[in-house]
């Protein structure tokens, strides 16, 4: 039997590294070891990828560039909820927000999977080498707007977003930083898209124009030199300031919440001593985000910071979807089911700026809250689902159950989950009143299962539920 403590660490791991997992999945991986487990996620290339024909399958629109609800959507929740390589997938999330796109204006679902697909297979690589490949991505490319940067009328909008959300962060760089960087990237562009009718869209493909490129000398963080987007890329991953802010924004997803990107120039991070040990490692790895992410997922301060992060709506969903099952197939109603988290304010694929999203309780109004509980405990609260099933299985091999008893243990199972006193207190009061929780009839046996859907539907309505 696993010790509750390295089922909860392993949870906690879990949760951040990926979705979430239910109890069998995680005596398994308690099993085999924190250490070995962090191996593994490293390294998703030993596990199967999604199988996309599958999706094709039952969703033959998949690929399609819109739809209502977008079939992007549905695509990208279907890798979401069924991925074998959960740090691969929540990578790939990161570097979403990092490098916030929106279809709002990309207005091709097809172009933006493209890109998420470009986060899944660089996105645990080299930083240097995903930046320029995201600096080469057409969607990028016309998101900011570096079509439009000429040798002739530069246009400073994806060099300033590239210094000031993707690599240094404000207070690192002057204006005339943006505007050499902006001069450097001239010519950056995509070829033209063949017509649409009468076959369909064309992907976008990057093309790199010499004669609409700015020859001249440029100067860019003390360097001179005649240079090109690649060049300040180089100068770019070589600043301190680079590696910190990097190494921020990994603290802020996968550790605790931080404060918004804007003020960082502003207030110090939360664990100083740990952003310097993950930037350390960035630095003398040049570049390399596993040993980066090894760092992380092994040292203390990830260890000890449990239920300091505000789950996003996509951590809420797809770590809900995952861990009460029967969604491995992208049935009718996957459309409703994907469109959830941006009920909740996070619409997958359509950040609503180049900033990404707010992080942390500015993910809590009044109107997400109540999306996000609705959405858990009509989960939870459904008996039939595997997952479900499961914690049924478990609590019904327990025998009679006293109240104290039958809370502690659905708080174990479904996390576990910790909450504090007046939360526990309130959740045993309710037990009370339906008394013992037997199996010797069919009768009792049934309306053990009902009162156990409503208990857990009660948990997943607590304030603790909605910390990571």
């Amino acid at each position: 039997m696993a010790h509750t403590g390295d089922i909860a660490l392993m949870a906690h791991l879990m949760r951040r590294a990926g979705f979430g997992a239910g109890r069998d999945e995680l005596e398994a991986r308690v099993a085999k070891g924190y250490d070995a487990t962090v191996e593994e996620l490293l390294h998703p290339e030993t596990q199967p990828p999604v199988d996309h024909y599958t999706l094709l399958r039952h969703q033959p629109s998949a690929l399609l560039p819109g739809g209502v609800p977008p079939m992007g959507n549905i695509n990208y929740m279907y890798y979401l909820v069924t991925t074998q390589r959960p740090l691969e997938e929540k990578m790939a999330l990161f570097w979403h927000h990092v490098f916030a796109t929106g279809n709002s204006k990309v207005d091709n679902y097809d172009q933006m999977l493209e890109q998420i697909d470009l986060f899944r297979n660089y996105g645990m690589g080299n930083y240097r080498d995903l930046l320029l490949k995201v600096a080469k991505n057409p969607s990028m490319i016309f998101w900011l707007d570096n079509n439009q940067n000429h040798g002739t009328e530069v246009n400073e909008n994806w060099g300033r977003e590239l210094l000031e959300l993707f690599s240094l962060g404000a207070g690192n760089y002057t204006e005339v930083d943006v505007r050499e960087a902006s001069r450097s990237f001239t010519g950056w562009s995509f070829e033209t898209k063949i017509p649409r009718l009468p076959y369909g869209r064309f992907p976008w493909k990057f093309e790199y124009r010499p004669e609409d490129h700015d020859d001249g000398e440029k100067t860019f963080l003390g360097h001179k030199g005649n240079f090109n987007g690649e060049n300040i890329i180089d100068i770019i991953v070589e600043q301190p300031a680079c590696a910190r802010f990097i190494c921020r924004h990994l603290y802020n997803f996968f550790v605790a919440d931080e404060p918004q990107v804007p003020a960082w120039s502003l207030e110090p991070p939360r664990d100083p001593a740990a952003i310097d040990l993950l930037a350390r490692t960035f630095h003398e790895n040049k570049c390399e985000m596993k040993p980066v992410l090894r760092t992380l997922f092994t040292s203390d301060f990830f260890k000890n910071a449990r239920y300091m992060h505000l789950k996003s709506p996509a951590e809420v969903v797809v770590g809900t979807l995952r861990q009460m099952g029967g969604y491995e197939i992208a049935m009718p109603g996957y459309g409703e089911l994907s469109m959830q988290p941006s009920y909740m304010g996070q619409d997958l694929l359509n950040p609503p700026s180049v900033e990404g999203w707010h992080t942390g309780q500015e993910w809590i109004n009044s109107g997400s809250l109540m999306a996000r509980i609705n959405f858990v405990a009509e989960q939870v609260g459904n008996t039939s689902l595997p997952g479900v099933q499961a914690i049924i299985k478990r609590l019904r091999a327990m025998g009679v159950l006293e109240p104290e008893k039958l809370v502690d243990s659905c708080l174990d199972l479904l996390g576990p989950v910790e909450v504090n006193a007046n939360t526990k207190k309130e959740l045993v009061e309710q037990a009370k009143e339906w008394g013992q929780i037997r199996w010797d009839t069919a009768a009792n046996a049934q309306t053990a299962t009902k009162h156990i859907g409503e208990l857990l539907q009660l948990i997943v309505a607590t304030r603790e539920y909605q910390f990571a």
